[in-house]
């Protein structure tokens, strides 16, 4: 598999490399002697939205640091266009995947370009220095997250949304085929959820293949192709938002009433949670 070169433009995601997919089987984790990560299995189409939900503990973002290598499995496997993602040179597998995380405490002290310029460590040589190529992918990232008018801020003077978005935007740097997610949208208000969303979708409309950890469950029967239903590490459903997002499942997995019903526009699921 070819892991070298850029996958993508920033600004009109454009990509020219070959189609790529996820594939997990049977991965299993464990901390401190306790089963976090029990037998998960993901199947992610080329150019396809993937949320993983659940409650709080379920395992979500543990399960994103198992697929791109920063936690080690106990067991299974991670393909990723037919290739075993998780035995590639971690240089060569962040040219490949990249993790937009939701807190970045080794920031501190850096501009904002620079922070998003962390991103072109797994494309510049181990002697080198960035160039104007490099310089020019960061300020489309910038410009994607809507942040260019930041680029120049301390990070640490940024609000947590802020802060999120330029964490994306270091993902997008990274120019990756596989984007993964861990709460995307925390500390966002909503019109910033949805631009945020909407430009993942722009990315996998050209694809890349995207998997976010998320807890609102009507964000992510908005935007996801698929939904894997986490619960004590394990999958207890997986498939189309319509499909598995029923009133059922939330009962039994988040132990709330809900009613789904269909957007008027969309089509997509609604959930409307029972307050009563």
């Amino acid at each position: 598999m070819t892991t070298t070169g850029s996958a993508h433009g920033i600004g009109d995601a454009v990509s020219t490399a070959a189609p790529a997919a996820l594939a997990a089987s049977r991965l299993s984790f464990s901390r401190n002697g306790q089963l976090v990560i029990d037998g998960v299995d993901i199947d992610l189409p080329v150019g396809s939205f993937g949320a993983v939900i659940g409650p709080n503990g379920a395992g979500k973002s543990t399960l994103l640091h198992l697929l791109v290598g920063t936690l080690p499995v106990d067991a299974g496997a991670v393909l990723f266009d037919g290739a075993d993602l998780l035995a590639l040179r971690r240089r060569d597998r962040a040219r490949l995947v990249a993790l937009s995380e939701q807190h970045g405490d080794g920031d501190t002290g850096l501009l904002v370009t620079d922070v998003v310029l962390l991103g072109r460590t797994p494309h510049i040589g181990r002697w080198s220095s960035e160039g104007p190529a490099d310089r020019q992918v960061v300020a489309d990232a910038l410009a994607a997250v809507g942040m260019t008018a930041f680029a120049e801020r301390p990070f640490d003077t940024l609000s947590g949304g802020e802060r999120q978005r330029v964490h994306l935007a270091r993902a997008l740097a990274q120019e990756p085929r596989l984007l993964l997610l861990d709460e995307p949208t925390n500390h966002l208000d909503v019109r910033a959820q949805l631009s945020l969303l909407s430009l993942v979708r722009a990315q996998t409309a050209a694809g890349i293949t995207a998997i976010a950890a998320l807890h609102d469950l009507n964000v992510a029967a908005a935007y996801a192709d698929s939904v894997v239903v986490l619960s004590e590490g394990r999958v207890v459903a997986a498939g189309p938002a319509a499909s598995v997002l029923t009133g059922e499942l939330i009962g039994d997995v988040y132990g709330v009433r809900a009613d789904v019903l269909r957007h008027p526009r969309t089509g997509r699921p609604l959930i409307a949670f029972d307050t009563t």
